[in-house]
């Protein structure tokens, strides 16, 4: 490590800290969580009460939430309820109710602590070319309240294979209705897609990403854990077609964002030993305002503050300015201008 590597970290720790800051202290918060969802894959969530107080202790100014857009069965054969949609062989099922449960859910916050929420559309099954007709009817009856789209699920490996119908695809032509009511109202849309399968040691399915992104330009992407998961880093482990993957789209497409959390963190971000992976390092710093962090939170707060903080080895390898992009500024960008957006009822018009 060189000289002046070494200078730019050590300035960066003492600029940034090791610590967070409350959302009342003389500084600005430290995080915006760009990835959290307020419900389980049983619809079940703590209170939203619960959740700002775990932002304030936690260091985080604002929060992306949305709900769970899958329900997990529990078949009638199954003497217990499972306890993650992975405990058994039942199918997980397309819940619309998600949204309504959300924006009410919302209602019971005063206007001070839900500004901090930005709450995003997520309850709709990507295979259907209804979805923009589910996105238009909560516009209507949740005016001005919805800033993006997702978490939309899509090839998330054994989850959407206990899906019934066809395997949901980034560049479905449901989905590319989706990106069209999207573009009309300036969303950005916050997808989940493996990069590859369980099998294939290649980017199988980074062309469905990257037709998505070719069709619709005018749309923001914001391309979850950067299409790895669990699942992957357990048939996988480390995927070194990764990096060189990811720095390519990004050149080629202007509307791509990544999202950072968890299992991007290790082991891509930072080694075994927890020091900053260079190559990484140099492409975050290359596109500095198109990355953001997450928690990716399942209704239970109390983890946030370890999920967010546990970034620190890596946003202290890049410059202050740019650490406090991804950590804090670059979600909030990519919001509808005005705040939260007046979504006016619109015709699903057919995608371009």
């Amino acid at each position: 490590m060189s000289t002046l590597h070494t200078l730019r970290m050590a300035c960066c720790a003492l600029l940034l800290g090791t610590g967070v800051q409350q959302p009342g202290a003389a500084e600005a918060p430290r995080y915006t969580d760009g990835h959290l969802h307020t419900t389980d894959f049983f619809q079940q969530g703590a209170p939203l009460a619960s959740l700002i107080v775990a932002m304030d202790k936690s260091g985080v100014g604002n929060a992306m939430v949305s709900g769970i857009p899958l329900m997990k069965k529990w078949h009638e054969d199954e003497p217990k309820r499972p306890d993650t949609y992975a405990g058994d062989d039942a199918s997980v099922y397309w819940f619309s109710a998600a949204d309504s449960y959300l924006a009410e859910a919302l209602e019971t916050l005063p206007a001070d602590q839900r500004k901090r929420l930005h709450p995003f559309l997520s309850g709709f099954n990507p295979t259907d070319k209804n979805a923009d007709l589910h996105l238009q009817k909560m516009a209507e009856l949740y005016p001005g309240l919805w800033q993006g789209i997702g978490e939309v699920i899509t090839r998330h490996d054994d989850l959407t294979a206990l899906t019934e119908g066809e395997t949901p695809r980034a560049n479905s032509e449901a989905m590319h209705r989706v990106y069209a009511f999207a573009a009309r109202h300036k969303l950005p849309v916050l997808l989940h897609s493996n990069i590859t399968s369980k099998r294939e040691r290649n980017p199988l399915y980074a062309t469905e990403v990257e037709a998505a992104l070719t069709r619709h330009p005018g749309v923001n992407i914001i391309w979850a854990h950067a299409g790895t998961s669990k699942t992957l880093h357990r048939f996988q482990g480390k995927m070194d077609f990764l990096l060189p993957t990811i720095t390519r789209m990004m050149e080629a497409h202007s509307n791509l964002y990544i999202d950072l959390s968890w299992t991007v963190l290790r082991p891509y971000l930072l080694d075994e030993h927890d020091r900053p992976v260079e190559g990484w390092v140099t492409l975050v710093a290359r596109y500095p305002s198109r990355f953001v962090v997450g928690s990716d939170l399942l209704g239970k707060y109390d983890s946030m503050g370890e999920k967010l903080s546990a970034f620190e080895p890596f946003l202290r390898a890049l410059t202050p300015e740019a650490a406090t992009q991804v950590a804090r500024s670059n979600f909030l960008a990519l919001l509808p201008r005005n705040g939260i957006h007046p979504l006016t009822a619109v015709a699903p018009a057919s995608p371009p």
